[in-house]
């Protein structure tokens, strides 16, 4: 017998058996005709399950749990899943449906954000079902990305910087130069996590969800040192003495939090607008790289899970870099044996550091 529709109280419910599959479940609605429309849906499926299989009646979200539960990565999958909802069949979702998704969970995010957080999991969830035989192949098309920044900077265009650099901003951005991280990890730095004996940091905030452990050489921990660290909370504050609102997504590239006083030091400094909070990351994996030659170790102090995602951040560096930067104080050896000589032209400023 075909589906029927029964009323409990305020809401109405599918109930019968149809394809041999009795089915007895609440529309969550009150109003008959959109629980008709439903009640037809439901029977549809289940006759078209039975006729034809998964292949056609298999939801995005049913393929989604698929993968989840074979060790799949989850972070961004429960917005596309709430976008998509429980009846939205895995062979509908193609190229226009993607593109609908990203207006609808991304309108304003850059052509990286949602290849990365949009693209990717749906193409991993899709790549599973076909592999697995309910669903033909489909490719999904993805945005073209500008072109990587080359940028980085030198170890006097850093200095420059580092000079340009107003008391609260200075220890931010020594920071960055010493740790690679990026600006919301380092905004949201803690005193307890910050262990200026040992030159380390805990880093609970990442963008890859995992908490790190950063080292960073003895010119940033005496800066830090020189400049003062409250006593408790977050490390580093806003000029009114509050700890900084984080961001995330794209905006963390740009450093927004403290964009004007960053752009009002690199054009102190002399240096072009391409030079970004960011830009400090490409610098330090570039250094660290430029000196030891070791990627795990890159990896390992940057965050990157992955070798393709740490070499990306490394620049072309000439021979002398390493020399260049132990000359500036910056000793970014895996052990370093001997103590840093502080680079005399670094104004009077920070002239404190030389007896820290």
């Amino acid at each position: 017998m075909p589906l029927s529709l029964i009323r409990r109280g305020e809401i109405w419910y599918i109930r019968g058996t149809v394809a041999g599959q009795r089915v007895y479940e609440s529309t969550r609605l009150g109003d008959k005709k959109a629980a008709e429309i439903l009640r037809a849906r439901r029977e549809s499926e289940i006759i078209q399950h039975r006729a034809f299989g998964t292949a056609v009646t298999r939801t995005f979200a049913e393929a989604a749990l698929a993968y989840l539960e074979t060790g799949g990565e989850g972070r961004y999958l429960g917005r596309i899943i709430a976008h998509f909802g429980p009846r939205y069949r895995l062979i509908d979702v193609d190229n226009d449906a993607v593109n609908r998704a990203a207006a609808a969970i991304y309108p304003d995010a850059g052509p990286a954000t949602i290849n990365r957080q949009l693209i990717t999991p749906i193409s991993a969830v899709y790549r599973m079902a076909a592999e697995d035989g309910k669903v033909p192949e489909r490719r999904f098309r993805r945005r073209r990305e500008p072109a990587a920044r080359l940028r980085w900077l030198t170890p006097e265009e850093a200095e420059a910087l580092l000079a340009a650099c107003d008391p609260r901003l200075l220890p931010i951005v020594a920071f960055l130069l010493g740790t690679g991280c990026r600006t919301g990890e380092t905004l949201g730095l803690t005193v307890q996590h910050l262990h200026l004996g040992t030159g380390q940091a805990h880093v609970g905030i990442t963008k890859n969800g995992d908490g790190k452990m950063v080292s960073y050489p003895s010119r940033t921990r005496r800066i830090l040192a020189a400049c003062g660290l409250p006593e408790a909370g977050a490390v580093f504050r806003t000029p009114k003495g509050r700890p900084y609102r984080l961001t995330n997504g794209d905006g963390d590239r740009l450093g927004g939090q403290i964009k004007g006083a960053f752009d009002k030091a690199r054009k102190a400094a002399k240096l072009g607008d391409d030079v970004t909070p960011h830009t400090l990351r490409h610098t330090f994996a570039t250094w660290h790289y430029a000196v030891n030659r070791d990627l795990i170790l890159l990896m390992e102090r940057g965050g990157w899970r992955k070798p393709d995602m740490a070499i990306g951040y490394t620049k072309l560096a000439p021979a002398d870099l390493p020399a260049r930067l132990l000359a500036h104080g910056w000793d970014f050896r895996a052990n370093p044996v001997q103590p840093e000589a502080e680079n005399p032209s670094f104004g009077s400023k920070i002239k404190v550091l030389r007896d820290v």
